[in-house]
């Protein structure tokens, strides 16, 4: 039997939660990822064929806040530029190293944001627009460089950093998400150039992937208008819970 008679469906299933799951919070890739390997992709190929997934979902995911009046295009435009740049950096590093390390620190991160979500020392101070002045500025530049070294290098979980990176800023995760999405999107197709120039990319596998993903972003952005801000906060408290302890103690 060709493998792709139930590799096919088998990821268009798995690609819709793992939509849904990096629209609302974060860490879908962490399904896709091992799912690729399993399948019998070496990692690079894995992780640079999980690239076209999120880029096609992100589309879709983009298109839906927009629609929803959730998306702030100026400060999305902001965090984009510095999260290109890592994200080349990041990719190239992926193409060579070792990423045992990168998820031992994303655990670490992950059970952070765990905590800060679990406490949500912001919420008094969120409001609907939030004052960006010089210093808020040059900290959310650096914050989403880092973002795209780690969304260039393995990019499972990198929603995570991002909902970290804005949420300390008063924003609500409705419209973090929006961004999230966004800046995903436009530092993806920088990434996925890098590991198609080393043609380490699976198309068939890949676009098998996207479809599922594809929907799935459809759906996340109108759940997380739906729902709300306390909502989400659940959903990211319980998948930052399950995935940081799969990574401390199943990396």
């Amino acid at each position: 039997m060709d493998p792709l008679f139930w590799q096919v469906p088998l990821l268009f299933g798995v690609g819709i939660v793992a939509g849904i799951l990096n629209v609302l919070a974060g860490g879908g890739s962490l399904l896709t990822l091992p799912l690729l390997i399993f399948m019998g992709l070496p990692s690079a190929v894995a992780n640079g064929t999980n690239r076209i997934a999120i880029l096609c979902q992100n589309i879709f995911a983009i298109r839906g806040f927009r629609q929803r009046g959730v998306l702030p295009l100026q400060l999305a435009l902001l965090c984009t530029p510095p999260a290109l740049l890592g994200s080349w950096l990041g990719a190239n590093l992926a193409i060579n190293l070792d990423e045992l390390m990168f998820k031992r620190i994303l655990a670490l991160i992950m059970l952070g944001v765990l905590i800060f979500t679990a406490l949500d020392p912001m919420k008094r101070f969120r409001q609907q627009e939030v004052d960006f002045g010089v210093w808020r500025k040059v900290i959310l530049v650096i914050s989403f460089f880092g973002v795209g070294v780690y969304g260039g290098f393995v990019q499972a979980g990198v929603g995570f950093l991002v909902i970290t990176a804005l949420l300390v800023h008063g924003l609500d995760l409705v419209r973090i998400n929006a961004i999230k999405v966004f800046v995903i999107f436009a530092y993806t197709f920088i990434a996925l150039g890098v590991f198609i120039y080393h043609d380490q990319v699976n198309y068939t596998l890949g676009f098998a992937l996207a479809a599922g993903n594809s929907i799935g972003g459809m759906l996340g952005p109108k759940l997380a208008v739906d729902k709300g801000h306390d909502w989400i906060k659940k959903v990211v408290t319980v998948t930052v819970a399950v995935f940081a302890l799969k990574l401390l103690f199943f990396p």
